[in-house]
């Protein structure tokens, strides 16, 4: 598994976009994927789908540390569909996603900037109906308190405007919370100033967190 580190731009859901040129349909589909497998699998379920296709070209980047980037025209001219269609995909910053386009020939050949064009417009398409999040890296951590500091507590991270994952109020307070990697930090020296150092949080899990339709989702 990857060492969680840096925040990146990544696929939630897919999407499909169409881009019509000179009747050449280009269909574009776009997936999550978390290793090349799951790419390499994902462009052959395509491949079965469309198999009347005149083409199915796609480009794939997994990884966030040196990621494997591929790319096929598919027998389209060179570099005027794969590399094309990958180069969106590193100027949008994104990795760990696949997508394909496919390509029905409308009988007008498009020259070398045609198909560069269609098959990036296409793309484009397809990650404009798809859902874009950025994933960041963060930990949950558990508190364990009694009722004499848990209102200064809620204060605190309503103010942080720090995630509650989980909430159980028996005897004691325990509280399952996501903090951002980057103020884990800040979290401890002020949990240990409210009680007087006598709370240690605990780490249960390094986490990718991202905000979809405003909520916060764990990965």
């Amino acid at each position: 598994m990857e060492k969680i580190m840096d925040p990146y731009n990544t696929i939630y859901r897919g999407g499909i976009g169409e881009f019509i040129m000179k009747k050449s349909r280009f269909i574009a589909t776009v997936s999550p994927a978390e290793t090349e497998e799951e790419a390499l699998s994902f462009i052959e379920s395509l491949k079965k789908k469309y198999w009347n296709a005149s083409h199915n070209c796609y480009a794939y980047i997994i990884g966030t540390n040196n990621p494997t980037m591929r790319y096929s025209d598919d027998g389209e001219p060179s570099q005027t569909a794969g590399k094309p269609m990958l180069d969106v995909l590193i100027a949008k910053e994104l990795t760990n996603l696949v997508i394909v386009v496919t390509r029905y020939f409308g009988g007008t050949l498009l020259g070398t900037g045609g198909l560069v064009k269609a098959y990036q417009s296409a793309t484009l398409e397809g990650l404009n109906n798809s859902t874009i999040i950025k994933k960041e890296p963060g930990i949950h951590i558990q508190v364990i308190t009694d009722y004499n500091l848990i209102g200064k507590i809620q204060y605190y991270i309503g103010q942080e405007g720090f995630p509650i994952i989980s909430s159980d109020y028996t005897d004691i307070v325990t509280l399952d919370l996501l903090i951002p990697l980057d103020k884990i930090d800040g979290f401890n020296n002020r949990l240990a100033d409210l009680s007087n150092g006598s709370l240690l949080p605990t780490e249960i899990k390094k986490v990718y967190f991202a905000v979809i339709d405003s909520k916060v989702h764990l990965f």
